[in-house]
């Protein structure tokens, strides 16, 4: 857990943060979760989230931090994951004593202690189910602006009615990760804005309402507990009473609508239409600002968090920086300068050589194995090792422009 403070400047006064594995221990995660016996059942303890806040700003208050100063906060939690709040929970919440951690008031609130989360791949049947419901995979992708996802909320939230319905029928709010924070922050159920909302495969994209076929597919009495979503940019309210006893926080701190990392890292980084962003990590993440979007069976379509008349696309795709560093290993003897080097010695276009790296199995396409291919078109065993280089890099990265195109991206002259 993250927090940073900045002036009117957007100069940065203040920043912390909580390692859930070291600083929480007596939660026993690994990096922050817990993998389940099956291998594909992931959760977060959700009283570890809470008593991250707590610990957080005991240490700002701790460092003499000037809460009263603070005049609006908001926040990014990680999307997909779902938080289940037990019947009664919301009048805990409202008056929460001022005298305990927060962690402390809350501990009997949630009907699902351990919450699910991105990393989750359980409900690969439910999956199956929400698309049969609705018509097929890309109905549902025009509808909600992504194919049935086993990370995505409505198939977790099916999974648990399926499972444990008296677990469900206890359960008078289901948040997502970042409504949730912001409903600490607010004292009562905060609503799920437009763009995290759109990770959910519930929400129709276009309506920015709730999709009736799809939360009837995946269970009972579903819209009242997930309340009416909102813009990203809306203010929920004031800050609660508990903060302003607890820290010295002012009445008046404005709380603005939390969403999804993914689409705060669009609006961090003030992308605007025609731009691209690419983060090159374990996998590689590209997100895009979009007018006209056209979902697919591949990608996904999300609200844009910053023009909630706009969309923004995002693609992930799994063989990102593991790929690049095997090639190097291969081809460059361990070393990015050798690889840089190799990089530049070869010209643009790869004089037609072409190559797809795939070490592991892809999101985007669906597909294996490495092939290379000349510049007569004919599949090859090997390239030199330079022509290798050149053909990963240039070969990611026309995948990333073809698959950007798919969903409506148009390069701008």
């Amino acid at each position: 857990l993250k927090v940073i403070a900045i002036d009117e400047q957007l100069r940065v006064i203040y920043e912390d943060n909580v390692h859930f594995d070291k600083d929480l221990p007596e939660f026993k995660t690994q990096g922050g979760v817990c993998i389940h016996s099956d291998r594909l059942t992931v959760t977060s303890p959700v009283l570890m989230w809470v008593k991250a806040l707590d610990m957080i700003l005991e240490k700002m208050k701790s460092s003499g931090f000037n809460f009263s100063q603070v005049r609006a906060l908001s926040g990014a939690g990680q999307q997909h994951g779902s938080v289940y709040w037990k019947k009664g929970s919301i009048q805990i919440l409202k008056n929460a004593s001022s005298e305990l951690p927060l962690h402390q008031s809350l501990k009997g609130c949630f009907s699902v202690s351990n919450s699910p989360i991105w990393m989750d791949s359980s409900t690969a049947s439910q999956c199956r189910a929400l698309e049969k419901a609705v018509g097929g995979a890309q109905h549902l992708a025009s509808v909600t602006g992504s194919r049935a996802y086993e990370r995505f909320t409505g198939n977790q939230i099916a999974k648990i009615y399926s499972q444990n319905p008296e677990v469900y029928k206890e359960t008078e709010r289901i948040s997502l990760v970042s409504s949730f924070a912001a409903s600490l922050f607010l004292g009562t159920y905060a609503p799920i804005d437009y763009s995290d909302g759109s990770g959910m495969n519930l929400l129709q994209i276009w309506e920015k309402a709730w999709s009736k076929s799809c939360l009837d597919a995946c269970a009972p009495g579903l819209e009242e507990r997930l309340g009416c979503p909102v813009p990203s940019h809306s203010v929920l309210g004031p800050i609660s009473p508990y903060y302003s006893q607890r820290y010295g926080f002012s009445p008046d701190c404005k709380i603005v609508a939390f969403t999804g990392d993914n689409p705060a890292s669009l609006a961090g980084m003030r992308l605007q239409e025609g731009d691209i962003a690419i983060s090159l990590g374990t996998s590689d993440t590209l997100f895009l600002w979009i007018q006209e979007p056209t979902p697919a069976l591949e990608g996904h379509i999300l609200c844009n968090p910053v023009d909630s008349q706009t969309y923004m696309a995002l693609l992930c795709f799994k063989n990102g920086s593991l790929m690049r560093e095997r090639i190097r290993d291969d081809c460059a003897s361990g070393s990015w300068d050798e690889f840089s080097k190799a990089l530049s010695s070869t010209v643009a276009g790869n004089n037609g050589n072409l190559g797809f790296y795939f070490d592991v199995m892809e999101i985007t396409p669906e597909a294996v194995g490495i092939h290379r291919f000349n510049r007569d078109n004919q599949k090859v065993s090997s390239f030199p090792k330079e022509v290798e280089i050149r053909a990963l890099i240039e070969g990611q990265f026309m995948a990333k422009r073809i698959h950007a195109e798919k969903l409506g991206y148009k390069v701008c002259k």
